[in-house]
C-alpha cells in the first residue's frame, strides 16, 4: 500500500468507499492494471465526474455505483455544503456551523458488497466517507472483517464517544490489524 510499502497481490480486489471523482480509483487502476475495482460515491455531481473519469480509463474492471456505503442498507441522509457543487465533505453528521443541502442516497453495507459480488477477499479498502467509517466498520461482522487485508482511510471525528481515531484504531487492532496513523486524520491498517 502506498506510503507503507505493503504488498498487494496479483489481481487485487479494491473497494473505494467515498470515491469522489475517482482519484484513488484511477490511481489503483494505473498501479494495478489487473485489479477489480468497485467504487461507491453517493453525491450526484461527484458521481458524474467519477463516471467521466472511469470512461476515459481503458481499465474495464472498474465498476462505479451511485450509492453510499453505510452501517445499514436502505437510504441515508447526507449534508452537502450548499456553496460547493463539487463537494469533498458530504457528511452523515449534523453541522451547526454550515448551511447544508440535505440529499437522500441509497445505501449498502460492506457485507452486502461482499455477498452481491461474490468477493472472498478485499485486498485494499479505501475509505473517505466523511464520518460513516465508524458505522461501516463497527457493524461489519468478524467473518467479513477477516476478508479485508489492508485499509487506508481518512477518519473524521463524530458525535458519539467511540467516533474518534483512537477508538477506531483500537477496534481494528482487536480485529487483527496492525495500524499506523498520521496527525491529519489518516489511518492505515493491515493484517498482522
Amino acid at each position: 500500500m502506498v506510503g507503507l510499502g505493503l504488498d498487494v497481490p496479483h489481481s487485487p480486489v479494491v473497494i473505494d468507499i467515498g470515491a469522489n471523482a475517482g482519484f484513488f480509483t484511477l490511481f489503483a487502476a494505473s498501479r494495478f492494471s489487473d485489479a477489480r475495482i468497485l467504487s461507491f460515491e453517493p453525491v450526484p455531481s461527484n458521481f458524474r465526474q467519477l463516471e467521466r473519469n472511469r470512461s476515459l480509463n481503458k481499465n474495464c474492471r472498474i465498476t462505479c455505483f451511485e450509492k453510499a456505503v453505510a452501517g445499514h442498507s436502505g437510504k441515508i441522509s447526507l449534508g452537502l455544503d450548499a456553496d460547493d457543487s463539487f463537494t469533498t465533505d458530504a457528511t452523515i453528521f449534523e453541522r451547526r456551523d454550515k448551511e447544508d443541502e440535505i440529499i437522500e442516497a441509497p445505501s449498502v453495507t460492506l457485507p452486502e458488497i461482499f455477498d452481491e459480488f461474490g468477493l472472498e477477499r478485499c485486498d485494499v479498502l479505501k475509505m473517505d466517507c466523511e464520518g460513516a467509517e465508524y458505522e461501516i466498520l463497527y457493524n461489519c461482522p468478524p467473518s467479513y472483517m477477516s476478508r479485508i487485508s489492508q485499509i487506508a482511510m481518512e477518519v473524521h471525528g463524530g458525535p458519539e464517544p467511540e467516533y474518534n481515531i483512537e477508538s477506531l484504531e483500537k477496534y481494528l487492532n482487536s480485529c487483527g490489524f496492525a495500524t499506523r496513523r498520521r496527525p491529519v486524520g489518516m489511518l492505515w491498517a493491515w493484517r498482522r
